[in-house]
């Protein structure tokens, strides 16, 4: 599924650009762009404070191990 951005939701946070692997998201003072490297991994999703990104593979929950005493 490919990721797309809806410019009408976007608030150009750029949380996207931190967390995407190659570096596939262009931040513009005015857009949010998907570059053609963009592999649809899907880690911008969840990252997305304002649920305006959408698509890619579904990325798992990765839950911290506990430490200490249980």
């Amino acid at each position: 599924m490919v990721v797309v951005v809806d410019p009408d939701v976007c608030v150009l946070c750029g949380l996207c650009t931190a967390v995407c692997p190659p570096n596939a998201m262009e931040l513009t003072p005015t857009q949010l762009r998907v570059l053609p490297n963009c592999t649809d991994c899907g880690w911008c999703v969840p990252y997305c404070p304002v649920g305006a990104i959408s698509g890619g593979r579904p990325v798992p929950l990765r839950v911290r191990p506990k430490t200490g005493p249980s």
